[in-house]
């Protein structure tokens, strides 16, 4: 056991469990339990998993993709002789 979870008396426990209930409600502390719980049970899933089939079995590299083309270039616009910017 933790030494933590050791140095809590059952009044701890008991306020902790108050406060709970005041933080959530009577109607989610339900819905919260549940979903921990069936997260637990695919945690302890997903452990067993690993210890039977000895290692985690790796996930392969995406496949390489081509790059990516060069953007077109728009064509350049000739300037008129009498433009000013020439000048």
């Amino acid at each position: 056991m933790l030494p933590t979870l050791a140095m809590l008396s059952e009044w701890h426990i008991v306020l902790a469990l108050i406060i709970l209930l005041l933080l959530f409600g009577g109607k989610k502390l339900p819905e919260l339990a549940r979903g921990l719980g069936e997260a637990i049970k695919e945690f302890t899933k997903a452990k067993r998993d690993i210890t039977t089939n000895g290692t985690c079995q790796p996930v392969a590299p995406p496949a390489p993709t081509e790059p990516p083309a060069k953007p077109a270039q728009p064509p350049s616009v000739p300037q008129k002789p009498d433009d000013p910017k020439l000048n």
